[in-house]
């Protein structure tokens, strides 16, 4: 399994069917990528493993479906968030079509 577009911050995903995802309950589940981290160092448990020692972190609105790590050939990507806004002290910022933050205005 791969994805067709690599995930980044602030994402739109969708958690792919495996025996792994189906089993943590998050299997067709969206979600929100919030970050990716290095399992190796941090020491997070990994959904899917982690062959490449990279791992996504998707949360989830939906209450009974817990925040978890993924193997990234289990996070489909679904869309950049357009629209989307992020605070990061006194700046704002807005997720355009091609993924990027721009400056709120």
């Amino acid at each position: 399994m791969s994805n067709s577009k690599p995930v980044s911050f602030g994402d739109n995903v969708r958690i792919i069917e495996a025996t792994s995802t189906v089993a943590s309950g998050h299997a067709g589940h969206l979600g929100s990528c919030y970050g990716w981290t290095t399992p190796s160092i941090t020491g997070v448990e990994v959904i899917g493993g982690c062959e490449d020692d990279y791992a996504l972190n998707i949360g989830f609105e939906v209450e009974k479906v817990p925040d978890a790590w993924f193997d990234p050939c289990l996070v489909e990507f679904v869309d950049h968030h357009v629209g989307g806004r992020i605070s990061i002290g006194d700046s704002a910022f807005i997720r355009a079509e091609d993924g990027s933050w721009r400056p709120e205005s």
